[in-house]
């Protein structure tokens, strides 16, 4: 299943998640750190998305209540509810 999602309070304007099987398979970040978000993306294609929920909800960027990380879990979770639901 492919997902697209607007993040909101990050500076990345739009994130592009591949989910097969409860893995990410695909991610992928227009806008933002970029550096930081390749890496990101290296680390969390594979992963189970509960896994990555788990570890990256709640991370915060400075003095903002978000991060791009807490954004992607917030993603994985709308995509596994709407695809729970299809």
């Amino acid at each position: 299943m492919k997902f697209t999602y607007r993040p909101k309070g990050v500076c990345s304007q739009l994130m592009e998640i591949e989910i097969e099987d409860g893995r990410v398979t695909g991610f992928q970040v227009m806008g933002g750190c970029d550096g930081n978000l390749k890496g990101i993306s290296r680390l969390v294609e594979g992963m189970e998305a509960d896994e990555v929920i788990r570890r990256l909800e709640g991370v915060r960027c400075g003095r903002k209540s978000t991060s791009c990380p807490d954004q992607l879990a917030q993603a994985l979770k709308l995509a596994l509810q709407q695809g729970s639901e299809a």
